[in-house]
């Protein structure tokens, strides 16, 4: 049984938290929103490309990698602080609200401009960098690991919040289990028990835990009924010749398409739960 600590039970009392990521983007208790971008800032035209392409079809933010934790030494790290002078050029550019991961606390300084800091699945337990997150007022994006459970990750949230931030926003992107055809296996229970545990959104990567871009959007169609408050979808403009996790990214008309039909389906989610 999930022992619910002290600081995620004080968000329990509200009637919902709505994260401000800015005056006009907000995320929770009715705002529902779609992050999109590349798994990484690759050049300045890049990210411009994709940035104009997802807000043309409706994302409200732009999320790309800019350090990047790998697996392999050889695989391509990020273009560290150019990537994110490149991404707040972007912004500078659509106008469109800016989210990065970080992966090392000394790299804060370089995210004070980001809207959103992304904290990802392999970090989740840094518990050196969450106290240090816990003491900006700036919002977090935390990622549950792949191997983790919801009561880690609500100890994680609570490392967050003693420090005095409590702007955050939950995300599940997949559990490892012994299933090869997925990257990971997506635990949409993770959604409505997180609702019922604390009232801190709670968003979906589909992207991240498939690994293939032909089951994003089932589900992203599923995670949206699942009573998700937003999701976090890889998009590139060229996928194949994308220099990390290509596979699982949707070019940019799949993800305009996409958008359309959660648009028709999303309505209908918060009049399922509201029953």
């Amino acid at each position: 049984m999930i022992k619910i600590n002290p600081y995620v039970e004080k968000t329990k009392r509200c009637t919902g938290t709505t994260i401000a990521i800015t005056s006009k983007v907000k995320i929770g208790n009715g705002n529902f929103q779609v992050i999109a971008g590349p798994c990484a800032v690759e050049s300045e035209d890049q990210i411009r490309k994709i940035a104009r392409g997802i807000k043309q079809a409706g994302a409200a933010l732009c999320c790309a990698g800019t350090f990047i934790s790998q697996t392999s030494i050889h695989s391509f790290q990020g273009l560290g602080k150019s990537g994110v002078d490149m991404l707040l050029k972007a912004r500078l550019e659509t106008g469109l609200p800016v989210v990065s991961e970080i992966i090392d606390p000394s790299h804060l300084s370089l995210f004070e401009n980001m809207d959103l800091i992304h904290v990802g699945p392999r970090n989740m337990q840094n518990t050196e960098l969450l106290k240090e997150l816990g003491h900006i007022h700036k919002p977090i994006l935390l990622t549950k690991g792949i191997s983790n459970t919801l009561e880690e990750l609500l100890m994680s949230v609570e490392y967050i919040m003693s420090g005095g931030n409590e702007q955050i926003i939950l995300c599940e992107g997949g559990i490892r289990t012994f299933e090869a055809a997925v990257r990971n296996s997506l635990d949409l229970s993770a959604v409505p028990i997180l609702k019922s545990l604390t009232k801190l959104p709670v968003i979906v990567s589909p992207s991240y835990a498939s690994g293939s871009s032909e089951f994003v959007k089932p589900m992203a169609m599923a995670a949206t009924v699942s009573g998700a408050d937003g999701l976090m979808i890889e998009v590139h403009n060229d996928p194949i010749k994308a220099l990390c996790n290509g596979a699982r990214a949707l070019d940019l008309q799949t993800f305009a398409d996409l958008i359309g039909v959660i648009r028709k389906i999303q309505p209908l989610s918060y009049q399922y739960h509201d029953i």
